[in-house]
């Protein structure tokens, strides 16, 4: 496509920041407009409560290393997701250091990641999965340990009355990171603020997107305050609107997107209340999922740091809700389906038998059974200290497949027409950790020749250093890497 001159982002998430903030240092002369439907920055997918916030980077997720049929252990998407987050770390570093960006945005903390297991299979499997990722650099400094004391010197409160006889065995990364994206996309976006030909539009919600024959973008917008509709055209859109970005896709129309669907899973959290309880656990102690359970499901015992206040939460707990966003409509699934998805939703549905099992028991589960789900992992939990806490919502992507009729697929995935001139995020978890990978790979599909020019690689390597290296082979530069943007953005132990 040509340059654009008008490029709008729908969504004020922490997916259109990255973008906005590379593409106004890639096109510094373009007019950049974000809208978004709710009148608050960051207040759906990307809020701190809404996100798990582990700054995903496959240190402790289980999910992510699975066990072959052979036995090996497949680590290649923990590489991927890895080097995803250093590439995160990377622009945030960039940011910190821009003259405009908010001083003292507490964002990202340093917090131990930690694997749990019980049992000869589960320890069997983690020691294997360690050996696997210790040969890179990225993982060298993991830590695997059997001894109890040590275990309860590194975890404290999931000791404690635990039996020692218990076959355990556990993993430890120091440098993992608590991230707070909320914060992120805010100081993102009031730095995006201080730019010339940069707006953001609150309360504003996108009735339409039609494709024009002088090759832009004809799109309807309601005021939600004033009831009003008006419309804009824009040269370039980016939908990154979380849950919501299937059926502005839809309304988008165009082939690419076809047979598209989307499922919907909501989540809740165990929230500790007890101050006391709080201060004894400093970890993120990721477990194994249950058998069919989606990837954000994995159970964890969770230090996180809100708005400086630190918290300690327990879950995630998978539900069923027809919404795709937390302040949707119930309305969202069935307005979504189409005659070109229905087949692909219905044919997912039936190979993916163990996911609606799972979500039927979790939607059933009894505070007491949550409880006792808290209890594995700290046994001397008592069920006053913990409340129950809403989190996100997620919508998992739902794609045609010629062999199954359609497929459900985990991850994100970006759907962009075939000039470029427009592009879709669609999908879930990791999201937001590797949102800056994403958004690269979004600039290099939309903008291939503009990607070619040694402008745009030289404005790209400023953001990111390492663009275009492997920080999973070149292990050098993954610890030189690592031990810049652990200064810059204050991450030392």
């Amino acid at each position: 496509m040509n340059t654009p001159k008008n490029i709008t982002l729908i969504g004020a998430g922490i997916m259109s920041a990255t973008l906005a903030i590379m593409l106004k240092k890639l096109l510094p002369d373009a007019q950049i407009s974000i809208y978004e439907r709710l009148d608050k920055i960051g207040a759906e997918s990307s809020d701190a409560w809404n996100n798990a916030g582990t700054g995903h980077s496959a240190f402790c997720e289980l999910n992510y290393t699975p066990e072959k049929e052979n036995g090996e252990i497949d680590i290649k998407k923990a590489l991927r997701i890895s080097q995803s987050f250093e590439v995160s770390k990377q622009f945030w570093a960039y940011l910190k250091q821009q003259k405009n960006y908010p001083k003292g945005y507490p964002f990202i903390n340093d917090i131990d990641h930690m694997s749990f297991v019980w049992g000869e299979a589960n320890v069997a499997f983690l020691k294997k999965r360690y050996k696997a990722l210790t040969k890179y650099a990225m993982f060298e400094d993991m830590k695997y340990s059997e001894d109890y004391d040590e275990i309860a010197a590194w975890i404290p409160l999931m000791m404690k009355n635990r039996n020692r006889d218990e076959k355990i065995a556990v993993t430890r990364m120091e440098i993992g990171t608590d991230v707070n994206f909320g914060a992120i996309t805010r100081g993102m976006i009031q730095y995006l603020e201080t730019l010339d030909g940069v707006t953001v539009h609150l309360g504003q919600e996108i009735q339409d997107l039609t494709y024009q024959v002088n090759d832009t973008w004809k799109i309807e917008v309601e005021d939600l305050a004033t009831k009003k509709e008006y419309a804009v055209t824009s040269d370039f859109v980016f939908i990154g609107a979380g849950g919501g970005s299937l059926i502005l896709l839809e309304k988008a129309d165009i082939p690419e997107g076809k047979g598209y669907g989307g499922f919907p899973i909501s989540g809740q959290w165990l929230r500790c209340t007890n101050e006391d309880v709080i201060k004894q656990h400093e970890a993120k102690v990721y477990g194994k999922a249950a058998e069919g359970s989606p990837p954000m499901s994995v159970p964890h015992l969770d230090t996180r740091m809100m708005n400086g206040k630190r918290s300690l939460l327990f879950g995630p707990y998978a539900g069923f809700s027809t919404k795709f966003l937390k302040n949707g409509s119930y309305f969202d699934l069935p307005l979504s389906l189409e005659v070109d998805n229905i087949w692909p939703m219905l044919s997912a549905g039936y190979h993916n038998f163990k996911l609606t099992k799972y979500l039927v028991n979790q939607v059933m589960q009894s505070p007491e059974d949550r409880f006792e789900a808290l209890q594995k992992y700290y046994p001397n939990a008592k069920f006053e200290d913990w409340e129950l806490a809403i989190a996100g919502q997620r919508v998992q992507i739902i794609k045609k497949d010629d062999d199954e009729g359609g497929i459900l697929k985990f991850g994100t995935e970006v759907v962009t027409d075939k000039n470029g001139s427009l592009a879709a995020l669609l999908g879930a978890s990791p999201g937001a950790s590797t949102a800056v990978s994403i958004m690269l790979d979004l600039l290099e599909t939309c903008f291939p020749e503009q990607m070619k020019t040694t402008a745009w690689q030289e404005q790209i390597k400023e953001m990111i250093p390492t663009f275009g290296k492997s920080l999973i082979t070149n292990a050098d530069l993954c610890r030189e890497t690592r031990k810049r943007t652990t200064s810059i953005l204050k991450l030392e132990h």
